[in-house]
């Protein structure tokens, strides 16, 4: 039976008590995901509370991470979404997401509107990629690809 939570509280203290035990272990989170058999992206999600587990992917994370029964179980349930409190975010990381929309998202909004009409992209049919490449000019690089599915306003 699938079940719904209403109180993220028990997401992220599990997303702590997993963090703890991916640091203490020494793994990734691409090893997490070659055991959950998903991406990286979508499983470190889920970890970290944003997304639920399928129960095959919830047991081996589970057992990876040593992890009780219990622990699993709410790994499969599907969470209150939303990892970010109110307000302007202080992570520097996670603010620069936060800049570049406010810098670029209204020039995203003209371009896929101007592309595909009114409508919005899904965060749901969704994928997420993050890539490390070198930079012509020295150093790295983030290529962070959003692949969502465009899903037009229907008049009703």
């Amino acid at each position: 039976m699938t079940h719904a939570q209403f109180d993220p509280a028990a997401r992220q203290a599990l997303a702590a008590a997993a963090v703890a035990a991916k640091t203490r272990k020494d793994l990734t989170w691409q090893q997490i995901a070659d055991a959950a058999g998903l991406s990286p992206a979508f499983t470190t999600a889920a970890v970290l509370g944003q997304h639920a587990l399928p129960e095959r992917s919830a047991q081996a994370v589970g057992e990876l991470l040593d992890l009780d029964a219990d622990a699993v179980t709410l790994l499969q349930t599907i969470p209150t979404r939303g990892s970010l409190p109110g307000g302007i975010p202080t992570d520097p990381t996670i603010y620069r997401f936060y800049e570049m929309l406010q810098v670029y998202g209204t020039t995203l909004k003209a371009l896929v509107h101007e592309q595909f009409g009114d409508g919005i992209i899904s965060a749901i049919n969704f994928k997420l990629d993050v890539k490390k490449v070198a930079d012509p000019e020295g150093g790295e690089r983030a290529v962070i690809t959003l692949d969502g599915k465009y899903l037009p306003t229907r008049p009703f």
